[in-house]
C-alpha cells in the first residue's frame, strides 16, 4: 500500500491539496474552480472518482472558492466545522456538509483524516494529518505560529505541505500597507521562512522524506530563495516548491519504506463509499 499526494494549486489566489492511495483519495480545501480542479487532476492522471470527501481548514476565499460547485457536481461530502460553514456563506443546497471535530480521525477507505486546532485569524481553523498503513502526510498551511498541536502532528509526518509565506526582509521592505504586515507576521497571521525552516530543523521525523514548500506569497518570498535555504537544511528530504500557477508531479511513499506505524485513537466518523 502507498500514499500518494500533490498540490493542486498554493498560494494566496487558490489552495487544494490532494492525498490518497490506490482506492481512495480527500481534498484538503477547494480554492480552485471546479473546472480547473478537474483540469488539474485529469493531468496527474487522477480520477476525480476517487475523491471521496473535501476537508476545509478555514473560510478565506482562496480555500473555498470552488467548493459549492466541485462538492454539488461530484455529490462529495464536505468535512467542515459548523462555524467555518457559518462564516463560509455558501449555500448548501444538494451539498452534504459533515461536522468536522478536532482530534477526532475520520476514516474514508483505508485513510484516517485527524484534524486538529491552529492559529490563524479565521472563525474556526484546523490543519490535518492524512494517515494511511502507518504513512502519514499533513498538510500545515495559514498558520500564525508553530503550536504544540503543530509541533505534535508534523513530527509524525512522512511527508508535509508546510507553510513558507514570506520573507522577513521582503515583507519589510515591500509595498504592503503597514497594518496588513503586522496581520501577516502575528500570532494568527502566516509562518514566514525562518519560522517554517525552525520547526522543520528542529522537529521533523528522521523519515520526512518530502516537504512541499506551501502558500508562498507572490509580493513577499521569492520561489528560489525559500527553496535554497531549505535544501541547505533538508539533511535528506525532498524540498519541493508548491507553485501558485500549476500542479506539482504526484508523489507517493509505499508503507515499505517506512519506519513503524504511528497508532492513532478509534475513529469518531467512518466513511466508506
Amino acid at each position: 500500500m502507498a500514499l500518494s499526494f500533490t498540490s493542486l494549486n498554493s498560494g494566496s489566489n487558490a489552495n487544494c491539496y490532494y492525498v490518497g492511495n490506490e482506492q481512495d483519495a480527500v481534498l484538503v480545501d477547494a480554492g480552485l474552480s471546479c473546472r480547473e480542479t478537474e483540469k488539474r487532476l485529469q493531468r496527474l492522471n487522477l480520477s476525480i472518482k476517487k475523491v471521496r470527501a473535501i476537508f476545509i481548514s478555514h473560510e478565506h476565499s482562496d480555500h473555498i472558492r470552488g467548493l459549492a460547485m466541485l462538492a454539488r457536481k461530484h455529490k462529495i461530502p464536505v468535512f467542515i466545522t459548523p462555524a467555518t460553514l457559518v462564516n463560509s456563506r455558501f449555500t448548501t443546497e444538494r451539498i452534504i456538509t459533515v461536522p468536522l471535530i478536532g482530534h477526532k480521525p475520520v476514516t474514508i477507505g483505508e485513510l484516517q483524516i485527524t484534524a486538529f486546532p491552529k492559529f490563524h485569524d479565521a472563525s474556526d481553523p484546523h490543519s490535518f494529518l492524512i494517515s494511511s498503513q502507518g504513512i502519514n502526510v499533513g498538510v500545515f498551511t495559514d498558520i500564525g505560529h508553530a503550536c504544540e498541536q503543530v509541533i505534535y502532528y508534523f513530527k509524525q509526518c512522512h511527508a508535509a505541505f508546510l507553510e513558507a509565506n514570506y520573507d522577513d526582509d521582503l515583507l519589510d521592505k515591500g509595498p504592503y500597507p503597514y497594518y496588513l504586515k503586522n496581520r501577516i507576521r502575528s500570532g494568527k497571521g502566516h509562518l514566514s521562512n525562518k519560522q517554517a525552516l525552525d520547526l522543520f530543523i528542529t522537529h521533523k521525523s528522521s523519515y520526512l522524506s518530502h516537504v512541499l514548500l506551501s502558500h508562498l506569497s507572490k509580493q513577499n518570498n521569492c520561489p528560489q530563495l525559500v527553496h535554497d535555504l531549505f535544501t541547505d537544511n533538508a539533511a535528506g528530504t525532498n524540498v519541493i516548491i508548491a507553485s501558485r500557477y500549476e500542479e506539482t508531479p504526484v508523489y507517493t511513499i509505499s508503507a515499505e519504506s517506512i519506519a513503524e506505524p504511528i497508532l492513532f485513537p478509534e475513529s469518531a466518523t467512518v466513511l466508506n463509499n
